[in-house]
């Protein structure tokens, strides 16, 4: 049984062999029994380009980093490794405050 995975919260996430395994931001709503098992994720990548779609959130937990609004992702729920912690609820909305501009919506 995949691991249950709450909004706001930041999981080791095995991306594929390319992407690297790295933290990342739960950005999906926790799924239910009929749902696919999937989640969508916001990766923390350390280097960091000064995009406008990255933000910088203190978390107490991470390395430094961002949150790269431009490489969300959605993986099956069976790639999350282990939950590292929890943001606060006003870091997530910085970030879904970028991507919303990303996305345009």
């Amino acid at each position: 049984m995949p691991p249950s995975a709450d909004r706001g919260s930041v999981w080791i996430v095995d991306l594929g062999m390319v992407a690297k395994i790295r933290p990342c931001l739960i950005l999906s709503v926790r799924t239910e029994p009929v749902d696919r098992v999937l989640v969508t994720v916001v990766p923390h990548p350390t280097k960091v380009h000064g995009a406008r779609f990255e933000v910088d959130v203190e978390t107490g937990f991470l390395k430094e980093g961002v949150f790269d609004a431009q490489q969300i992702v959605t993986v099956a729920q069976a790639r999350l490794v282990r939950r590292i912690g929890q943001l606060e609820p006003e870091s997530l909305v910085s970030i879904e405050d970028a991507v919303r501009r990303w996305l345009g919506l």
